[in-house]
Formats: C-alpha cells, structure tokens, sequence
C-alpha cells in the first residue's frame, strides 16, 4: 500500500515536470508493486541455533515489515465492521425488529482517478460510494449516497470502458426498488440532489440477459429524467461471446437520447477481454462515437487497452488504462491518454 501512495506523489510530479514521464512512471509503479518484497519472499527455517543468534533488534525489524501488509488489512476489516454494525442498528431501529437473518452487505467505497492527456494539465478527482443495505427493512430497497450521479455514469460505453475525464460532482442520494418480472430485471430509482434548491431526478430500468449457447445477449432500456437536461431515453445492445476459458469478445452497441438539448448520442464498438488470472485481466477496446449535430455523423473514435488487478479481495484493486483518441475537432490527429484508477472498499 505504501508502494502505491508514493507511486502516486511520484507520478504527479514527473507530469508537472516531464508529461511524457507519466506512463513510465505507471510502469515502473506496477512492477515495484508487482514484485515480492523481502518480507514476501519464503524463508527457509532457521536451525535452532541460528534461532538463539538473532538479536532483538533484528527480530523487532523483521516483525515490523511483515506486519505492514496485515496491519492494513487489519484496520480495513475494523473500518468494515463498523460500517456494518452502524447500518445493522439503524436498520433495526427502523424495523422495530430482527425479521431475517441474512448479513448485512453494507460498503463504503473510496474511488480515486488520475487523468493524463497530452496538451492539458493533470487531473486528479476523488469519489466515494456508500451501499446501505438494510435486509429487515425491506427486501428490494437500498440506498446509496455518493459523490456523483451513479445512475447517470454508467450510461454509455466511455463510461463503461474508458473515463476520459474527471466525474462531475454531485452529491446525492439514491433509493432503488427492484423486481424481477420473469427473466427481465427491472429497477426503479429517484436521487436527491443535494443542491439549493434540492433536485430530484429519476429512472427506470429494464435489463435481461439472454444465454445462448455461443453468444450472450444483454439488452437494456432506460427511462430517465433530469430538471437540468429534461426526460430522455437510453438503450444498449450488447452480445458477448465466449471464445474459450481466457478470451471473450464484446460487442458493444448503445444510443443515448436527450429531448432538452435534442442530442442522439451512439456508440459502437468492440472489446476482447483477456482473463488471465482470478485477480488479473486485459482488455482491447476500440470504439466510434456519432452524434447529430449538426447532423448525424462519426465524432470520433478511439483505441485503449486496459488492465485491471485485484490486489486484495473486496479491499483493494486498480485499473490503468492508456489511449489513443481521434476526434473531429482535431481533425482526426491521434492524441494520446492515460487513466489511472485506485478503489479502497471497506
């Protein structure tokens, strides 16, 4: 963890001062992560002898190293539970009494992004997610509270697969009700802005996934509206298909629709994910952007590669992902990006 915070100190000064430096500076981070440090590495036991010999001071320092990694994990796990133990007595507060005994699933997630792209300054943004699950409560209601619009953010492949830049702030809260109509998951969701005037906007979902026996299909179609950008509607094609136990192959089709601003916004793409380990992934993006403005028309398109790794489970995980955009109003000329994603889940 230590790795990490002072790769990122380390990464914000070689943009300032070398822009270039920043993804070297990305790959020498993950490998100094990615190795074994002393402490990591398997001792052979020692003879009794030898055991005799050790100083206290030698034993002091050894202990210290070793406990680093799970002194993190330690506080990560007290943090946890009392997230859990605080949404437990609210939810039976609320309830009045204990109906179920299912485990309370409540998180708090802390996101943190770096984004680099040539020509413009470094960004650095921080989000964080709070899942409240109340089982006594109710079966199908939750809450989130977060610092941006979740709903509104997983809108569109960009978001999805490539974050370009920093997530609008708003603060908010969420109340979902789900149900499941046969096959077809449907999901409603009204959030309050936290703003002055207070904003309350909504949407509702329809989503299914269809299993075939070469291809999955995942159609979905939601319903939205804003007191800002007025009602609007958002609808996704997507096929996944299985290539074998390592690679599958992704296409992507989704249009966005806004009745205010009269912008249809569509994209398509495809993404070959690469499944290398339980903790470790790669995917090869390429998409194209149309709008129709002034009239319908390709925007732009882009190539990315991701990498994913999951260094603790349901702790710690990141995500690098450099690009190469082509964009109408720069006539095409590639311009290249990096982003930098770190999330700590309590």
């Amino acid at each position: 963890m230590l790795h990490i915070v002072q790769c990122l100190f380390t990464l914000k000064s070689l943009f300032s001062v070398r822009p270039w430096a920043f993804s070297i500076g990305i790959l020498f981070c993950l490998v100094s992560v990615a190795q074994p440090t002393a402490s990591s590495k398997t001792k052979s036991k020692p003879k009794t002898n030898t055991v005799e010999k050790l100083t206290h001071s030698q034993t002091l320092v050894e202990t210290q190293e070793e406990s680093m990694e799970q002194l993190f994990i330690r506080h990560n796990k007290e943090i946890s539970e009392w997230f859990d133990s605080q949404a437990e007595g609210l939810d039976l507060f609320l309830a009045g009494q204990k109906l179920t005994t299912k485990k309370n699933e409540t998180t708090f997630r802390i996101e943190n992004t770096s984004y680099v792209k040539e020509r413009e300054k470094f960004n650095n943004a921080t989000g964080f997610r709070v899942l409240l699950r109340l089982p006594n409560l109710e079966k199908y209601w939750q809450l989130q509270l977060t610092s941006y619009d979740e709903v509104q953010d997983k809108r569109g492949a960009k978001n999805n697969y490539l974050k370009q830049a920093p997530r609008e702030k708003n603060y908010g809260a969420t109340i979902g009700w789900f149900q499941n109509l046969g096959k077809v998951r449907t999901a409603f969701q009204p959030r309050i802005e936290l703003q002055d005037p207070l904003k309350v906007s909504h949407s509702f979902t329809f989503e299914s996934v269809i299993d075939l026996e070469f291809v999955h299909i995942n159609p979905k179609l939601e319903l939205f509206a804003h007191p800002d950008k007025g009602v609007g509607v958002f609808n996704a094609y997507n096929f996944d298909f299985p290539i074998d136990k390592y690679f599958s192959l992704t296409w992507i089709n989704e249009g966005e629709y806004q009745e205010k601003s009269h912008v249809l916004s569509v994209s398509h793409g495809l993404s070959l994910g690469h499944h290398i380990s339980t903790k470790r992934s790669l995917s090869y993006n390429i998409f194209y952007d149309f709008n129709n403005r002034p009239d319908y028309h390709m925007a732009g398109y882009n190539l990315s590669v991701s990498w994913s790794e999951n260094i603790y489970r349901k702790i710690l995980d990141y995500r690098v992902t450099p690009y190469l955009e082509f964009t109408q109003e720069k006539g095409f000329v590639g311009v290249p990006g990096l982003n930098f994603h770190i999330y700590i889940t309590y």
